[in-house]
């Protein structure tokens, strides 16, 4: 058997692939956090690394379920959740964790904290089609 992507996977593993970029700027911004160059308080320095993280992780994991859904070979609305779930979870989530805490001396989240939910549940569709695909295939 030759492994061949889907031109969806292929599509989402390039597109994820240049998005480690922003997190490595992500990073060299938390340096600049640890570093007391950008003022924030507890709360937003450890928001802004629960962000960073996240991001790091969850591409990570899209494009590991990228790989498991094209080997898997799955499709229609299943595949798309497959690769789409995750990787749309790391945009939500760590997007949420900035987001909840933006503005200046904030000690607690505003309403953008809905978004770490939202990512929250995306992630599961992904890890939960993903598993049922690969179990079934």
């Amino acid at each position: 058997m030759q492994f061949e992507f889907t031109d969806a996977g292929r599509i989402l593993a390039g597109i994820a692939l240049l998005s480690i970029v922003t997190i490595e700027v992500g990073g060299w911004f938390l340096t600049k956090i640890v570093r007391g160059d950008v003022p924030m308080t507890p709360f937003q320095q450890a928001f802004a690394r629960a962000g960073h993280a996240h991001a790091g992780v969850l591409v990570t994991l899209g494009l590991v379920g990228i790989l498991y859904a094209d080997l898997a070979r799955i499709d229609g609305v299943l595949g798309w959740i497959s690769r789409v779930g995750v990787l749309a979870a790391a945009i939500l989530m760590s997007g949420g964790f900035f987001a909840a805490s933006a503005g200046r001396g904030r000690t607690a989240p505003n309403k953008a904290i809905v978004m770490v939910w939202i990512g929250a549940l995306s992630l599961a569709a992904g890890v939960l089609s993903l598993g049922v695909g690969v179990l079934g295939s």
